[in-house]
């Protein structure tokens, strides 16, 4: 029995390990070649529990981990990037459904119709191109006259904040991000006392932005 815990101990570590080390587009981005390496992944990580000889399994799984990280290099070269990771697919061009490329590509008029509303826009004459993407997600772009204003357009400077840093986490001081905006523990204490707060574990959840450095707080009431 405690063979097989140890097996499965060293099994999860040394998956998660790959898949660490495989990046984060296996997680985000499925592309074919990540669904297979899940796959075999998968399949490999089961069937090694029933494999009596343990290291045949540890090794088919350094193999795939080996394999799929010569593919995503191999997918960096040119000629062979639209083979292995693929190349965007019109289904919307200048406002109009382009009926052979949905049908080729599987994708039914109802789910593309769904997926443009979620964008914003209910009518597909105020669509550009909408492209499905080599990972299956969709890019929707409207045409100029719908796109919307920015500050840009307006010729508006707006002043930059700067990037909201969690100070306080569900109680709990994060000291490496107090760092990044060159602050300490006792700076927080004092810019706690100021708004009434004593104990940092009555606070859930505590940010800084790094140009204002003006706290807010939400606290667990």
């Amino acid at each position: 029995m405690w063979i097989e815990i140890i097996k499965l101990a060293v099994l999860f570590v040394l998956i998660f390990v790959i898949m660490r080390l495989l990046g984060k587009s296996l997680l985000s981005q499925w592309t074919p070649y990540d669904l297979i390496t899940l796959f075999f992944l998968s399949y490999v990580g089961l069937s090694v529990i029933e494999i009596k000889d343990f290291s045949h399994g540890i090794i088919s799984i350094l193999v795939i981990g080996l394999l799929y990280s010569l593919i995503a290099r191999l997918s960096l070269v040119q000629p062979l990037s639209q083979f292995i990771i693929g190349e965007p697919t019109i289904l919307v061009k200048h406002g109009k459904l382009i009926v052979k490329n949905l049908k080729k590509s599987r994708y039914s008029l109802a789910e593309l119709l769904s997926s443009i509303r979620s964008a914003g826009y209910p009518d597909i004459k105020e669509i550009e191109y909408v492209l499905l993407e080599p990972n299956g997600k969709l890019s929707v772009i409207p045409k100029p006259e719908v796109t919307p204003v920015t500050l840009q357009n307006l010729n508006i400077t707006p002043d930059y904040k700067g990037l909201p840093i969690a100070v306080i986490v569900e109680g709990r001081v994060q000291h490496k991000n107090l760092k990044l905006i060159n602050k300490d523990g006792d700076w927080l204490k004092n810019e706690l006392h100021a708004k009434g707060y004593e104990k940092t574990e009555d606070i859930y959840y505590a940010v800084v932005r790094e140009k204002e450095l003006e706290l807010m707080i939400q606290t667990l009431k």
